[in-house]
């Protein structure tokens, strides 16, 4: 469904979502290297669990939110791939609990 306008292999990047290995130029928002890749899920919605994902892709609506790199909450829009990084979709539900483990 999406993918990339540019074809060179120059600045490339290689990151994890959720368990897939994913080459991404460097610059790219995650947002965009997701896409590319065909996970375009980024989180979970809290009540209905139902699937969400980037709606305005700027930063403004906060439907992009994923784990990255062990940190909750970080919009896939706003944040540039980095090498080696992990990004997972996130599921935030009524049961969860926040965890301060990696503060």
């Amino acid at each position: 469904m999406f993918r990339s306008l540019q074809d060179d292999d120059r600045d490339l990047v290689t990151l994890n979502v959720n368990g897939q290995m994913v080459t991404a130029r460097k610059g790219q928002s995650v947002w965009s290297a997701m896409a590319v890749a065909g996970q375009v899920e980024t989180r979970k919605a809290a009540l209905s669990g139902e699937a969400r994902s980037a709606y305005c892709a700027m930063g403004v609506c906060f439907e992009c939110m994923v784990n990255i790199d062990g940190l909750p909450n970080q919009q896939a829009c706003l944040r540039r791939v980095a090498d080696g990084m992990k990004v997972l979709t996130q599921d935030i539900s009524e049961d969860t609990e926040a965890d301060d483990a990696g503060l």
